[in-house]
């Protein structure tokens, strides 16, 4: 297990993506199983899709 932040993931697997990003999106802490170096791009993406919506999920709920 390692915990990272999403930043780490976007900027190593798909930097591309850090300008559609807010810095509080980028600072969500995301823990993962098997650790960063086994990532692949499309599950960089995935995690950056479910953070999104957990982010809408929680400004919705406030």
């Amino acid at each position: 297990m390692e915990t990272v932040k999403l930043s780490q993931i976007v900027e190593k697997l798909v930097p591309e993506l850090s300008s559609f990003l807010t810095e509080r999106e980028l600072d969500i802490s995301i823990v993962l199983r098997d650790g960063l170096s086994v990532l692949e791009p499309e599950d960089a993406v995935e995690i950056v899709q479910q953070s999104i919506l957990e982010q809408q999920r929680n400004a919705c709920l406030q």
